[in-house]
C-alpha cells in the first residue's frame, strides 16, 4: 500500500518556513475520502449511525470555517474530481479545495487554533490521503 498523508510533518513546517512566503497564500488541497468515516482514533466523536467521508469532511467545514474566515481566509473553490487528465493514470482525488489565507501566518493562526484543532478528528475520520501546496501569485504575470 502507498504511504498515505493528512498532516504535515515535522520537516514539512521546516520547509515551509524556509520559503518566506510574504503576502497571499493559496492553498491547493487535493482529497482521497474513506467511502465510510473511520472514527476509530476518535470514538467519542462518531455520529450515531456510520457517515460517509464526504459527510466527515462537511463536518470539518462547518466547524472550522468561521474561525477560517476569522483569521483572514476563505474557501475558493471546493471541486468533485476524478482521475488526471494529464498525470498518473492510477491517482485519483475525489475532491480539490482552493484555501485564501491573508499570509502563511494568519494561516498557522488558524490551523493552531484550538478549536479547529478540535475539528480535526471529523478531517482524519474523513480523508484517506491528502496533498497541500501553499502557492503565491506570480507578479510578472506569465499570462500576458
Amino acid at each position: 500500500m502507498k504511504q498515505s498523508y493528512i498532516f504535515p510533518t515535522q520537516d514539512d513546517g521546516i520547509r515551509l518556513f524556509k520559503r518566506q512566503l510574504q503576502g497571499e497564500v493559496i492553498m491547493l488541497n487535493l482529497l482521497r475520502l474513506r467511502e465510510i468515516a473511520d472514527y476509530s482514533k476518535c470514538p467519542k466523536f462518531a455520529p450515531e449511525l456510520p457517515i460517509s467521508g464526504r459527510e466527515a469532511l462537511q463536518l470539518y467545514i462547518d466547524q472550522t470555517l468561521p474561525f477560517l474566515k476569522e483569521s483572514g481566509g476563505d474557501i475558493l473553490l471546493v471541486a468533485q474530481a476524478e482521475s488526471f487528465f494529464i498525470g498518473p493514470s492510477d491517482e485519483q482525488w475525489d475532491i480539490v479545495m482552493l484555501v485564501k489565507q491573508t499570509s502563511i501566518q494568519s494561516f498557522l493562526s488558524f490551523a493552531e487554533n484550538k478549536a479547529c484543532m478540535n475539528a480535526n478528528f471529523h478531517r482524519t475520520a474523513a480523508i484517506l490521503d491528502a496533498r497541500l501546496l501553499p502557492m503565491q501569485a506570480i507578479t510578472d504575470q506569465l499570462s500576458h
